[in-house]
């Protein structure tokens, strides 16, 4: 994912597509993860999380090259589908395994997984604008679905076998009626939009309205990550010993003070500074969110997590293709202002966090 954060201007300037047609586009990738991540709620439940987390990443990593090969609007549409369907997918399998863990080790686990999503961010999208000049655009696709692919075979023996939901199957294989799930999936939802916005519209918004270069542009998500990331390795360690509905408070003023830094920045430097004091906040929300999700009393963990999974990552695929049109009529600098208030109703849901500890008896 982070790979794919400076390949959008090049995705969009071959495809001569605008402000509004980028967001349509990012609609799209939206639109097929959505659809596929209740399904791979579904089949976890029938399979267990190894199985789906297997087959969903296989299936995923040549679509970062297809992202490359696209000539039409058409051909874009497909691939950016796939690519984020699959990842979607993938995401729901991944966290369920994470869930599974963390119940075998009863200690929380989750993020630092999450950490590591942010390490490639940080590594994909650093490392991206610099590849992309030494070796095309294609290139770089090609690398990279090398590397994730070397990667995968070697974390694949690893990959903690769980057993399938059975008893659950009938009776909670279907999407749950309770309120609960669908607030925690709130709770998710506020706190990706953030992390959408960075990730789709960070670079353009530091090359057009704050003077960037191509290389340098990357930088803002990367900045982000590398926050995240330093802050999910410790973030275990604090939510064990604040509780999680304590850890989500600090973490949503934090996010909150840097997207307000960044929206108002008045220079590079402190646009980057806030992004970074936003990636400190972000950091433990979607993790506590996650497990929360996976720990819901009475729920099979992979459907719990496929509703809160879905409603999060519609604010990382979705948002931005909002973003996309409101942006076209303020500023970038005024989305990101705004954007920070979501963290107001995450503060407020914040108590749904205690379901997280859970985790840990």
């Amino acid at each position: 994912m982070g790979s794919w954060a400076p390949k959008i201007p090049l995705f969009a300037g071959t495809l001569g597509l605008s402000e509004s047609g980028l967001g349509i586009m990012l609609f799209v990738f939206g639109a097929g993860s959505l659809l596929l991540m209740p399904i791979a709620g579904f089949q976890i439940a029938r399979f267990g999380s190894r199985q789906v987390v297997q087959v969903t990443t296989i299936l995923f990593i040549p679509t970062l090259l297809g992202i490359s090969l696209v000539d039409s609007v058409w051909s874009g549409a497909i691939a950016v589908f796939l690519f984020g369907g699959l990842t979607g997918a993938m995401d729901v399998a991944m966290n369920a395994n994470a869930v599974e863990v963390e119940r075998a080790m009863r200690r929380s686990i989750m993020s630092s997984c999450h950490a590591f999503w942010s390490l490639g961010g940080l590594v994909g999208s650093a490392l991206g604008g610099y590849l992309i000049a030494v070796t095309g655009d294609l290139g770089h696709s090609v690398l990279m679905v090398a590397t994730a692919l070397i990667l995968f075979l070697i974390a694949r023996p690893s990959i903690l076998a769980d057993r399938p939901h059975v008893s659950e199957q009938r009776t909670k294989a279907r999407l749950p009626l309770t309120p609960l799930p669908w607030l925690v999936g709130l709770v998710a939802l506020f706190s990706m939009i953030p992390e959408g916005a960075t990730l789709d519209w960070g670079a353009l918004y530091l090359r057009t309205e704050l003077g960037a270069s191509v290389s340098f542009s990357g930088f803002a998500f990367a900045a982000f990550s590398l926050a995240m990331a330093g802050m999910r390795f410790a973030g275990d360690l604090v939510r064990d010993r604040l509780g999680a509905v304590r850890t989500l408070r600090l973490c949503t003023a934090a996010s909150f003070i840097g997207l307000v830094t960044a929206g108002l920045a008045p220079n590079l430097t402190v646009a980057l500074l806030g992004f970074a004091v936003a990636g400190v906040g972000i950091s433990n929300m979607v993790p506590i969110a996650f497990s929360a999700g996976g720990n819901i009393p009475g729920l099979a963990p992979g459907i719990g997590l496929s509703v809160v999974t879905t409603l999060g990552y519609s604010g990382i695929l979705f948002a931005p293709s909002v973003i996309g049109f409101v942006a076209e009529h303020t500023s970038l600098s005024a989305v990101f202002t705004a954007v920070s208030f979501l963290n107001v109703v995450v503060f407020a849901l914040s108590g749904l966090a205690r379901h997280a500890d859970r985790t840990s008896g």
